[in-house]
Parts: structure tokens; sequence; C-alpha cells
């Protein structure tokens, strides 16, 4: 079974983000993506259950090292960084492209994994971009993953939907999306740190992917950003009500339909 998932360096998720002059800055250090954690579990559950093994893959720069680091040390085998300046202001839909080029240039992937979304963009696009990049079926928010027959090269998942659970398979390649509910990130063993510190992260350029320039980077994004502010600091006041519970409500009640509110 050979497993890729891919990753993102995020901010902490405690960081107080603050936004001047146009650039965003936060007051804590960088992390593997929260959720990309539990894709990272997944993977290596994959790997230990059916053999084979487990790739980290990560678009960003140097200091990305950092979170394919956290991979290794959980468990993973191996980890590639791809790292170019050409591809710096890509959105989701040029990550979605060089992913899926580096998926294809690991070869023989049997399964991609990725967390449900990044906590910085939010967006939640690329797993599924990747999956039409590559033909590949989109099994998105999977909270199990059932079965996996290697002879008949199927998967059975387990989704979560608003309405309820749903089951199905898919042929082998396949995209899978995880969700927090699939497992319990394990924390990394002190060998694995150990290993982690020793690992020889693999960098990998556009043009080693045969990316094509006009396609990665704010040239092949669909998304601009033409400026960044922060959001106007909310206000309001608080008006306590006295009286009794029947009294402060009907108080509240004339006040609501003063306002039009309801």
């Amino acid at each position: 079974m050979n497993v890729v998932v891919c990753v993102k360096q995020t901010p902490d998720s405690a960081a107080k983000i603050a936004v001047e002059n146009g650039q965003v800055t936060w007051d804590a250090g960088l992390v593997l993506n929260p959720w990309d954690e539990y894709a990272v579990e997944e993977a290596i559950r994959l790997k230990e259950k059916h053999g084979g093994k487990a790739t980290a893959l990560c678009l960003g720069p140097e200091s990305a090292k950092e979170a394919l680091k956290t991979c290794v040390a959980m468990g993973c085998d191996e980890a590639i960084l791809i790292a170019d300046p050409v591809l710096d202001g890509s959105d989701a839909l040029a990550t979605a492209y060089v992913l899926a080029l580096a998926i294809q240039k690991v070869g023989a992937v049997d399964v991609a994994l990725f967390g449900k979304q990044a906590i910085d963009g939010d967006t939640g696009l690329v797993p599924i971009a990747v999956a039409r990049r590559l033909g590949w079926a989109p099994l998105t928010y999977t909270v199990q993953i059932a079965e996996i027959d290697a002879g008949a090269k199927t998967i059975k998942a387990l989704r979560t939907l608003e309405q309820g659970k749903q089951v199905v398979t898919a042929k082998l390649p396949a995209v899978v999306g995880t969700v927090k509910e699939i497992n319990e990130p394990r924390y990394p063993s002190f060998m694995g740190i150990r290993k982690a510190a020793k690992a020889n992260i693999a960098v990998w350029k556009a043009a080693d992917l045969g990316a094509d320039a006009a396609r990665v980077g704010t040239a092949g994004s669909a998304v601009r950003w033409p400026s960044i502010y922060p959001l106007p600091a909310r206000e309001g006041a608080v008006e306590l009500l006295d009286g009794s519970p029947e009294e402060a409500a009907a108080k509240l009640a004339d006040k609501l339909i003063a306002e039009k509110v309801i």
C-alpha cells in the first residue's frame, strides 16, 4: 500500500492574528495544520495494516520542513517538500495542480489523504481539486475507511453528511479527505522525534514536476488579493432590564419590536 498524505504548515490555532499595512502577522510559530494531523494518522494506520509506506507531501517555503518533520516523527516513512519561488502566491487552484503533479511523480500511489481544510485559508477546495486533476474518486468528509481490497483495487468508506452517514465504494487509486472523527492522532514517540531530526527531506522544484509556469503562483491562480484589511471593531452596548422575569420579558419584547427585530 503506497499512501501519500498532503499537509500544510499554518499558524498555530492559538496565535493572535494582526493586519497592518496590508500584511498579515501572528504572534506564534508555524505548525502542522491541525486538520492534517488526522490525515497523517490515517496514513500511518493504513501502512501499518496493509504494509507499504506513507509519504508526507507539502507545498510551502523552506520553513515547512518543520511540519514535515512532525509527520516523520509521528510515523511517516518519507517526506517531500515542494519549494520554489515561482510557486509563491498559489491559490487552491494552482496548489491542486502542483500537488497532483507531485503525486504523479511519487508514482504508484494507492491513496492520497488530505485533512478537511487548512485553518488559514479554510476553503477545503484542494482535496477535491486534486482528485479532479488526477481523475480519481474524491471521498471527502470520510469518518472511516471501512475496507480496502488490495487485490480488487477497491476502497469502502463511511462519509458524514448533514443528513447522516453515507457508505460509498470506489476504485483505487482514490483521494480521501478526512475529518476529526476518523481517529485520534498519536503523539510522536521519542524514537520518532530522533528519526525526524535526522530525516533527509527531499526538495522538489516546479521544474522537477514539469509544471507549466503559467499555471502556478499568481499567474495560475484564479483568486486575487487586491487588498487585505482588518475587520472593523464591533460596537455595541448592554442594557439591563429590571423588574420581575415577566416584566423584563415584556420590556425586551417591546424593544425588539421597536427595533424591528421581530
